[in-house]
Order: structure tokens, then sequence, then C-alpha cells
């Protein structure tokens, strides 16, 4: 499992949130050849398509989760969501 998905599984409150938002800024700006998706626009689509076909999360067990890890997962399904 990658470290930024470890500290994705670890937000649960602001100070988590930040930190992994902080770290998924680093990992594009080290690694964006690994990113489905290269501008603001293809992102942004991907991570409303990934919580459209996920009932914000729901269906993969994210329905108990604090609104940070919601949102967090979000941004990493920007990155990786097709």
């Amino acid at each position: 499992m990658t470290q930024l998905h470890k500290q994705l599984e670890a937000v649960n409150d602001e100070a988590t949130f930040l930190a992994f938002v902080q770290a998924l800024a680093v990992d594009r700006r080290n690694d964006a050849e690994h990113w489905e998706n290269g501008n603001i626009e293809d992102f942004l689509e991907a991570a409303n398509a990934w919580a459209e076909a996920s009932d914000f999360g729901a269906s993969h067990g994210l329905s108990a989760a604090s609104p940070w890890r919601k949102f967090a997962t979000f941004l990493y399904c920007g990155k990786i969501y097709e």
C-alpha cells in the first residue's frame, strides 16, 4: 500500500485532512505521470463521477466515515478514477 493511501485511511479530522491534502499535492508534483487526470477539469470530473457512482463512498463502506475522510477520498479519486 502506498504512503499516500495509508495517509488517506488515517484521515479523521481537520488536521489529518490538511496533512493528506499536502501529501496529495506533493504526490502530484513528484509523480504526475501516474495520475489518471492531468488537468483540473478532468480531476474534478473524475472525483465527481466517483461520488455519483459510489453514492459518495457509501457503496465502498464510507457511510459511517467522517466528512473529512469522505472529502479526502473524493480528492484521492480525482487522481485515480477514470
